[in-house]
């Protein structure tokens, strides 16, 4: 086996990490009633619930996930991953790394949506391109990746690019409208105000033939934690929902940690 250190796709990941966050404009602003109060009922106790007000707005999140449980194809067993992820708050941007290796072979991922173009790219041996994904289905999906974190890094929540909806006590819908694009979905909360899911129709799902199908898809949030003042899930699935009422869960991290940059 030919032993590669370097990994190109993993030094692109922290490039467009810091280049996002040296352009980061801090502030002094923190979470206030007067500001949550125009918010649906349960977003509203979703904040308070959860300990943000008070607290200083953060600009972006970063979130690390080890040894996750991951399928990266539907027909395949899981295999252990680890997963590094940023969210920014001022224009709605993300950029996630997947590190792994299947059969004794690095594969590792980038995931990014930066300045409204959405891309995945996946690289075998951290040398051969497997697939290098772009596009209206991406750039679609990259928006609502970072509208499914909105109450993970709460900041977002209140930009004026999100417009929220009542739906009843326990349910929310909001839409994140950028760089032309708008997707929307439905947060679910428990009754003491934790979210414990996010489920939208806009996001796309590559085939194995490369074409992309629209396919309902959502974020499980469970066992919260305290940390800092601040409760947070610390289980988080995410999942696909086909039309045969099959659900494939891809991606489940049981130690999620969750950071934010101000």
């Amino acid at each position: 086996m030919v032993f590669v250190p370097f990994s190109p796709l993993k030094s692109d990941f922290n490039n467009a990490a810091l280049a996002q966050i040296a352009g980061v404009e801090k502030t002094a602003e923190f979470f206030t009633t007067e500001e949550t109060g125009r918010l649906p009922d349960p977003v509203k106790k979703y904040f308070e619930t959860c300990g943000y007000i008070g607290t200083p707005k953060m600009a972006y999140m970063k979130g690390v996930y080890e040894n996750v449980d991951f399928l990266l194809a539907k027909d395949k067993p899981y295999t252990k991953i680890d997963y590094t992820e940023y969210f920014f708050v001022k224009e709605p941007a993300h950029i996630a790394f997947i590190d792994t290796k299947v059969k004794g072979i690095t594969f590792q991922g980038l995931d990014s949506y930066i300045n409204g173009t959405g891309r995945m790219k996946g690289v075998v041996a951290k040398t051969f391109t497997l697939f290098n994904q772009t596009g209206f289905e991406m750039d679609a999906s990259g928006l609502v990746t970072v509208l499914s974190a909105c109450l993970i890094v709460p900041s977002i929540a209140l930009q004026d690019y999100v417009l929220w909806e009542s739906i009843d006590g326990t349910r929310a819908r909001a839409t994140m409208s950028y760089y032309g694009i708008s997707v929307s979905g439905t947060f679910t909360f428990t009754e003491n105000g934790e979210m414990v899911s996010f489920t939208t129709n806009d996001r796309w799902e590559t085939q194995a033939d490369g074409a992309a199908i629209q396919t309902p898809w959502s974020i499980i949030c469970e066992d919260y934690a305290e940390k800092a003042g601040i409760r947070q899930p610390t289980h988080i699935k995410v999942a696909w929902h086909y039309p045969n009422g099959e659900d494939s869960v891809y991606f489940e991290s049981r130690n999620a940690i969750i950071e934010f940059g101000f």
